[in-house]
């Protein structure tokens, strides 16, 4: 197996979830509580990766990092380079790619909450900053954790959109995902499937670890 390759989609899986954590938590909160009539287009956006092919995703993505468009520019105006088939590239590709997988957990996890128990803390006199981590945060913690940990899974798994933005190069965009077309494509089947085995047992444990948790969670809270 390749465990250079292991090590990265492990590194690059990391920072996007501890990202997504940053803004899925805001996004998800203004979806679930914003009363703007045109927020459906907000959450059309942020579900757009679930439908588009990763192959479509990672071309727009391709072309606003390059050096011709407005986003492109200002980076390599920064720090002398741009981004694409870097490990940045990477990480911003991956980032959008499984923004929907942190933000839908968790936004259904706030709708869970009891708004009566939102609006008593309010009530009281505590700010909606306050009532957030005291309440909210604390009674879907359930779907928080699935939506990071789901986030995780899945840039574990990501071919289309990192191969089309980071390419293939070896210890520094080369993913386990690619590493496994690379051995089919060498008719290496032998490490193709070592590699691949462990991914499906990975995921398979990131699923039951997801589905035991909310059960255990929903249990606990119905004795309550």
């Amino acid at each position: 197996m390749n465990w250079q390759a292991i090590a990265l989609s492990l590194k690059l899986a990391v920072c996007v979830a501890g990202i997504l954590l940053a803004l899925g938590l805001p996004i998800a909160y203004w979806v679930t509580f914003s009363r703007w009539r045109w927020k459906f287009l907000v959450e059309a956006i942020v579900a757009l990766p679930l439908v588009l092919p990763p192959t479509v995703l990672g071309y727009y993505i391709l072309v606003g990092l390059g050096p011709r468009h407005f986003a492109g520019k200002v980076w390599q105006s920064w720090f002398g380079h741009t981004l694409p088939f870097t490990f940045g590239g990477l990480l911003v590709a991956s980032v959008l790619y499984s923004l929907p997988f942190a933000v839908q957990p968790i936004s259904a996890g706030f709708e869970g909450v009891d708004r009566r128990l939102i609006e008593a803390s309010w009530t009281l006199g505590v700010s909606r900053l306050a009532t957030f981590f005291r309440v909210i945060l604390p009674l879907s913690a359930a779907g928080a954790v699935t939506g990071i940990v789901l986030s995780f899974a899945h840039t574990i798994g990501e071919f289309g959109v990192v191969l089309m933005v980071g390419g293939n190069i070896p210890g520094v965009t080369r993913t386990v995902s690619i590493d496994i077309y690379d051995q089919v494509q060498s008719a290496n089947y032998d490490a193709a499937n070592s590699t691949a085995l462990v991914l499906l047992f990975f995921s398979f444990v990131v699923l039951t670890a997801i589905y035991g948790t909310n059960r255990r969670a929903l249990s606990l809270w119905r004795k309550q």
